[in-house]
């Protein structure tokens, strides 16, 4: 929106005095500007925005519902990111039942997502800090003197799957982390202890 508006003299005086300067040097240059008296005219400039709700219809013009926003926001990132990468969208869950072997991640269901991030399930803290930290000891031989370099490859590993993910990771990612290190320690001090 832009309003016309007056600056008075007395209201501040600078800048009636640099219009002025620049008004008489400007019409002393091309003699069509006019006098403007004791008061100078200049535009006022007011941003705003407003945020407005997105609504989704369909051809028959009906509201459609969305449901499980932030679950789909993250599947897709998620599916995005294993296409990009030529992974495989059928993930392993650790279930022996035929036909619960695997889940194809396009498929999924936001309760047997959460069934398999719950505490007793197959990507839920406890089983994934186990898989990792199995995995960790494994690639440096069993070797506590190792530590370091486990640990600098977990953080590494943690950094770029927070930085695929937009910088934000959910909660069980970082309840994750916690655990691997804490495990990893505990492997420390009790492989350091029996070899002492």
């Amino acid at each position: 929106m832009i309003e016309n508006t007056a600056i008075q003299p007395g209201i501040n005086p600078r800048i009636f005095q640099q219009y002025k300067a620049e008004s008489y040097s400007e019409s002393r240059q091309n003699e069509t500007v006019k006098a403007v008296g004791n008061s100078l005219s200049v535009d006022k400039v007011t941003l705003s925005y407003s945020t407005e709700s997105v609504t989704t219809y369909d051809s028959s013009m009906t509201l459609q519902v969305v449901h499980n926003d932030g679950f789909d926001l993250l599947r897709g990132l998620v599916i995005n990111m294993f296409k990009e990468q030529g992974l495989s969208l059928n993930i392993p869950t650790g279930n022996t039942e035929p036909g619960m072997e695997e889940i194809n991640l396009e498929e999924i269901t936001p309760q047997e997502a959460e069934q398999l991030i719950a505490d007793d399930g197959y990507f839920g803290v406890e089983q994934t800090s186990d898989r990792i930290v199995d995995f960790a000891i494994g690639i440096a031989g069993g070797d506590p003197t190792r530590i370091d370099a486990i640990k600098a490859g977990i953080d590494k590993g943690f950094s770029e799957a927070k930085q695929a993910f937009g910088d934000w990771l959910p909660d069980i990612s970082y309840n994750t982390y916690d655990k691997v290190m804490e495990k990893l320690d505990d492997w420390v001090n009790n492989t350091t202890s029996i070899q002492a």
